[in-house]
């Protein structure tokens, strides 16, 4: 059995002044980076990653990552409070599959009590004794 490394996505590290700034991480099972449009390209070396950055696709795409830092700050808080709402949902749906299970399990044993023969009396003869 072999097993098979993924490649890490790269993340811009953000400066003190909250700027998003390149800072080279470790390469151990290669690297993606979101600025291509190739989601296949992956840099295996710290040298190849260290020579994409520089290039003008790479620096572009940083600075538009620093253009629109309030955009992904509100797209941030959107993206919490769909979460929060799935999250209700899902607890919802399991509350009623619950509930669900329980009502087919209680026919179940109530189908399964009339599927066994009952005594049958007759009732004329506890009327003679």
């Amino acid at each position: 059995m072999e097993l098979n490394l993924t490649p890490d996505t790269y993340i811009p590290s953000v400066n003190e002044d909250g700027n998003y700034i390149d800072n080279i991480p470790v390469v151990q099972n290669g690297l993606f980076c979101p600025c291509c449009p190739r989601k296949d390209k992956c840099y295996e070396t710290k040298s190849k990653f260290s020579a994409h950055i520089k290039s003008n696709r790479h620096i572009k795409w940083i600075k538009q990552l620093n253009a629109n830092k309030a955009n992904y700050y509100v797209e941030l808080l959107q993206s919490k409070e769909l979460i929060d709402n799935q999250k209700k949902i899902i607890k919802r749906l399991e509350n009623e599959n619950e509930s669900k299970k329980l009502t087919i399990e209680y026919l179940t044993q109530e189908i399964t009590r009339q599927k066994t023969p009952q005594p049958v009396f007759d009732l004329l003869e506890l009327d003679s004794n």
